[in-house]
């Protein structure tokens, strides 16, 4: 199960501190698997991918690519992403399921 927290807050920081991840050099999703390892930009991607049913296989053939070639993919579709997929006016209001996941 997958748990969120934004990188500002006091539990990503926390979070982070204790791991010593250095944020500045860092502007991407950040997947933290505690006592393994934290992969960041296209490997978080891709290792949640892995967890999610229908993008097992292809999650794992994309990890057999070179990290620098993923990654300049991965900072193409976040550069755009509001251009082709569009951004919502409001946010929505999170059902008490939802905010379970939440830190």
């Amino acid at each position: 199960m997958f748990r969120f927290a934004a990188l500002q807050s006091e539990t990503g920081r926390k979070l982070l501190a204790e791991r010593n991840i250095d944020t500045e050099d860092i502007d991407s999703i950040i997947l933290i698997e505690p006592n393994v390892a934290y992969y960041t930009k296209s490997t978080a991607a891709l290792e949640i991918g892995k967890n999610l049913k229908g993008l097992r296989t292809l999650s794992s053939i994309l990890l057999w690519l070179p990290e620098s070639f993923r990654n300049i993919v991965y900072d193409i579709v976040a550069k755009n992403r509001y251009k082709w997929y569009g951004k919502k006016e409001s946010c929505m209001i999170p059902t008490p399921k939802l905010k379970e996941k939440f830190l």
